[in-house]
């Protein structure tokens, strides 16, 4: 079955970064429709797209409101069945494409599908899909391997990262797309624990490989940045009610040693607290999110495990998660 696809790009700035990822995707080996939502860029992207990709589909949003508002404008902007995410940083073998959303024609109920993005030289992992662990905090799997190492079964694959995977669009109506109360960090998480909750499964589909730029030169993350994703964990703590759970002990224990790590060791400021409380508070009123299955959440990503991993994506370089 072969089905229709979009490719949702949000950018701002990094006109080089987008240029390469637009002509990589003029390559591919299906058809397909690329909606680039521009979330207030200043370096003449807009003009720049219009110029050089008269093609493609121009979202201007006027400012920077987001990864989510950027993803669900391009969305819903779209009619194709399969709606694949792709940053501007995330270069594309030329069949990506066809690879990537190939799974979805056998499996009705497929709702999404994990690339496999590796780091420039393509020797090792950036990630393949999205791990959690008991406090549902979020990890690129298998980040580090080796490319040859790639596999679907350890640690449990929750599903895409939204640098790069595929969505069938059915299922990301179904659970309403990304979450809007935040600006960046964990949203891709998020959207895979509601569509495995919704009873949509996802895949790690092993020749669908693209280059994840960057991943290379991500430097030590900015106040901003490291509260920003303070906020969204402070605001998926409380939405799936995890200091209500088992896991709230583990949770709060985990929070405090990243917070400490990043205020007293790596950036020696608040801004990862501060992002935190702000996030909690601004999840106030909202409606509880359904936790997901019991096999979809790796339980054996350890205390001592998720602490390291947690320490390294916060006081190291920007993840999606």
């Amino acid at each position: 079955m072969t089905h229709s696809v979009d490719v949702v790009v949000p950018v701002f700035n990094g006109w080089d970064l987008t240029e390469s990822c637009l002509d990589h995707l003029r390559q591919q080996s299906i058809s397909h429709t690329v909606v680039v939502v521009d979330n207030g860029s200043a370096d003449g992207t807009p003009g720049r797209l219009h110029a050089e990709f008269p093609e493609v589909h121009v979202i201007q949003l006027g400012a920077n409101l987001g990864f989510p508002v950027a993803c669900n404008r391009g969305v819903e902007a779209g009619t194709g069945e399969i709606v694949v995410l792709l940053n501007n940083d995330v270069d594309c073998r030329s069949d990506f494409l066809e690879r990537l959303v190939a799974p979805f024609g056998d499996d009705e109920h497929l709702g999404s599908g994990a690339a496999l993005l590796l780091v420039p030289g393509e020797k090792r992992i950036e990630s393949f899909g999205l791990a959690v662990d008991p406090t549902l905090a979020g990890y690129p799997r298998l980040r580090g391997s080796l490319e040859q190492q790639a596999q679907a079964r350890d640690p449990v694959l929750v599903g895409p990262s939204g640098a790069g995977g595929a969505y069938r669009r059915k299922a990301w109506e179904e659970v309403g797309g990304l979450d809007e109360g935040v600006l960046f960090y964990g949203e891709d998480v998020d959207l895979a624990l509601r569509l495995r909750a919704a009873g949509w499964s996802t895949l790690a589909v092993r020749d669908a490989v693209a280059v994840h730029l960057g991943s290379a030169s991500a430097e030590h993350r900015s106040a901003w940045q490291r509260y920003q994703g303070g906020f969204a964990r402070g605001y998926f703590l409380r939405r799936y009610g995890v200091l209500r759970s088992r896991a709230a002990v583990r949770a709060v224990t985990t929070e405090a040693l990243v917070v400490f790590g990043d205020a007293i060791v790596f950036s020696h400021d608040l801004a990862a607290l501060r992002g935190r409380i702000a996030g909690w508070r601004s999840a106030g009123g909202r409606p509880r999110i359904r936790r997901p299955p019991h096999e979809v959440i790796d339980r054996r990503i350890s205390f001592l495990k998720s602490v390291g991993l947690r320490l390294g994506v916060y006081g190291g370089p920007s993840t999606s998660s």
